[in-house]
């Protein structure tokens, strides 16, 4: 969508729905490419929930000073059902042009960028998405702003608990986040060396998991790592079956939030400067209903419609990698 015969002056910044390592690397980039283009920055607090609110703050070059490694957003965040609904957005949209803001780079995940899309079709506002979730499911972008931390927050931690399992010869079933897609379980399983690894994607058999550990045992091997996504199944049930089919002491850990904070990474914050940044520029270029996106270290923009209607698939190959390696 062209929206060339207006020229963009102030451009707003939203952080929606849930918090991804590298949302504050991105909000500077957005704040400082924009500042460097003499255009006006505003930044939205809390989300829609926030913009429906007006909680609307004006932006300097100083509102992003160090930042660039902090995880989270200070911007902050919050849950908005009632962005669903129609009136909630043409109030949302009265705030912004209440502050002339005619610019909208929305960074978030699959259902934040859902509603900017909503946002701009009903308004016409332009609107530039950026992708940042650490399950990294959104179309048009290798890496989502965050996914890279995440994954090695989890491979730390797993690497951690590695050493305990082998100590002890334990089974460790370790779940990770995912609820619709196993993109995290599957990069953290390959590269600790999981035994197995389950994801919504792909239909599993526990027995085939307890002929995998007892073949393992038959080997010599006294520790396994079962890489669960929780969506995929219940890591207490998981461990609770294989109490009763294998020899060996089963023990659960259940990762949880710790993905999504601490430091992001030097991707994650590669990902967020570049993006960020492009996202300013193509409202500058008279471009609106776009997500830029990363494919292949270049960095690329899908109509924002493709976007919402087609589903990024899990690498098949990188699953049959993981499952030879563990063999």
């Amino acid at each position: 969508m062209d929206v060339k015969n207006k020229k963009i002056k102030t451009i707003a910044i939203v952080t929606p729905g849930g918090d991804a390592p590298g949302m504050n690397a991105a909000i500077r980039s957005v704040v400082r490419t924009a500042i460097f283009n003499s255009r006006k920055v505003y930044g939205i607090e809390r989300g829609w929930q926030g913009l429906i609110e007006n909680k609307i703050i004006k932006m300097e070059l100083s509102s992003v000073g160090g930042i660039i490694n902090h995880g989270g957003t200070i911007l902050h965040t919050h849950r908005c059902p009632e962005f669903r609904q129609k009136p909630a957005r043409k109030k949302a949209y009265a705030n912004l042009a209440a502050y002339n803001i005619d610019g909208l780079v929305a960074i978030g995940g699959d259902g934040s960028l859902r509603a900017a899309y909503a946002l701009n079709q009903e308004s016409g506002l332009p609107v530039i998405n950026v992708p940042a979730s650490i399950d990294n499911d959104i179309f048009g972008t290798d890496y989502s702003i965050g996914f890279d931390t995440a994954v090695n927050t989890a491979v730390n931690a797993i690497d951690k608990i590695r050493d305990t399992a082998t100590s002890h010869e334990r089974v460790f079933v370790i779940e990770v986040m995912g609820r619709n897609n196993g993109f995290i379980a599957l990069d953290v399983g390959l590269v600790c060396g999981a035994e197995a690894i389950l994801i919504p994607e792909i239909n599993f058999n526990l027995d085939e998991i307890v002929r995998t550990l007892r073949q393992g045992q038959q080997r010599g091997k006294s520790s396994f790592i079962v890489v669960v996504a929780e969506g995929a199944a219940s890591a207490r049930e998981v461990a609770d079956y294989l109490t009763k089919k294998i020899a060996l002491d089963v023990r659960v850990s259940i990762l949880g939030y710790i993905q999504r904070g601490g430091a992001p990474s030097a991707l994650s914050r590669e990902v967020a400067c570049k993006l960020g940044a492009r996202a300013v520029e193509l409202l500058i270029a008279g471009k609106s209903s776009f997500l830029v996106g990363i494919s292949s270290d270049k960095i690329i923009e899908t109509p924002m419609a493709e976007v919402i209607r087609r589903t990024k698939k899990i690498d098949l190959a990188t699953y049959k990698l993981a499952k030879m390696l563990a063999s």
